[in-house]
């Protein structure tokens, strides 16, 4: 297994979560979670060959993340439902359901910022579907748009989300 990749330690305890879909943040919200999530989109916008839209998987008024066509160069499990490679709930808790695949999906996960969705792994669930803790500040915002990067540069079979 390629060495544990660099995630910097979340603050704090984990958030309360649910443990059945929809998969929600329960605690630990950011007052201006709108602004937050705003700001998550801004970085994730411009991300090449990305097209937003509604999430085909989630509650309304989330936001999809979908690879366009020509470029979804991945199998099923890059992806939450067709193209959809990560959705944000921007309005309401603010958290995310991306798919990391190893070893990032473990290292985010030990170093706080993610947990395995309740139904990961169950038929047309990807084993790699995460939730992302919503940011609490800019620094976070960071963390979590480089997490989605990378869920982005596996979905589109690219080394890094540099290249595209």
């Amino acid at each position: 297994m390629p060495d544990p990749i660099p995630v910097p330690r979340r603050h704090g305890p984990r958030p309360q979560t649910t443990d059945c879909a929809p998969h929600s943040q329960i605690d630990q919200l950011a007052s201006d979670r709108c602004a937050m999530s705003a700001m998550l989109m801004s970085r994730l916008a411009d991300l090449p060959h990305v097209e937003l839209g509604a999430s085909r998987r989630a509650p309304p008024g989330t936001i999809g993340l979908y690879i366009e066509a020509a470029h979804c160069c991945a199998g099923e499990q890059a992806f939450l439902l067709g193209r959809e490679f990560a959705h944000v709930h921007v309005e309401d808790d603010g958290s995310l359901h991306a798919i990391l695949a190893e070893p990032l999906r473990t290292a985010a996960i030990d170093a706080g910022w993610a947990e395995p969705h309740p139904l990961a792994g169950q038929p047309t669930v990807s084993p790699d579907t995460v939730m992302l803790y919503a940011p609490r500040d800019v620094a976070e915002v960071g963390v979590i748009a480089s997490l989605v990067k990378a869920s982005w540069a596996n979905a589109c079979a690219v080394a890094s989300p540099d290249a595209g």
